[in-house]
């Protein structure tokens, strides 16, 4: 979808550029500053739905009773926020934090790969590409496993470390 919509030729954005603002068509996908910008745009696109499911869903816990007495109290939207729905998500927000962290550093190399042109190489590799690489398209299969091997350690010890850090500041752990 996102070389659809970005399409030099008859991607919607593009279009729009011409047409609204007298741009010539750009063409995203093949320059290498756009790669990282349009990563993280897609990547909150791809996650946004499933993260406000998870929230709403932590908000339904809620008790409405809680909101009800602090507006007879007089406390404000902002107070309301801050003292009861922070509060009764922080659980989720921190085991949803504890996941994150836990795969920061094995960012999947399929998205990589699927937006990845030789024009955007050198801004676009990243660990799993770069063992991709080295074990299947070199033959370096022992260097690509060592290289794997201390990556996921490297996960391993920070998500072993904000676990620890978790569970001494809230009651909160993933074990």
């Amino acid at each position: 979808m996102l070389f659809m919509f970005l399409s030099p030729q008859d991607g919607p954005f593009n279009m729009l550029l011409t047409k609204v603002f007298h741009i010539e068509p750009i063409n995203f996908m093949g320059i290498s500053e756009w790669f990282r910008p349009l990563y993280i745009l897609s990547e909150i696109w791809t996650t946004l739905g499933w993260g406000a499911i998870i929230y709403l869903a932590a908000l339904t816990n809620v008790n409405p009773d809680m909101y009800e007495s602090a507006s007879l109290d007089g406390a404000s939207r902002v107070k309301m926020i801050w003292h009861i729905t922070l509060p009764a998500i922080q659980p989720t927000v921190m085991i949803m934090l504890l996941l994150q962290i836990g795969k920061m550093m094995s960012l999947g190399a399929d998205k990589v790969l699927l937006m990845q042109s030789p024009l955007t190489y050198e801004v676009s590799d990243v660990i799993s590409t770069f063992v991709y690489r080295r074990g299947l398209e070199f033959g370096e299969y022992s260097f690509a496993t060592a290289v794997g091997f201390f990556n996921s350690l490297i996960n391993i010890a920070l998500l072993l470390t904000a676990n620890w850090f978790v569970k001494k500041t809230t009651d909160n752990s993933l074990f």
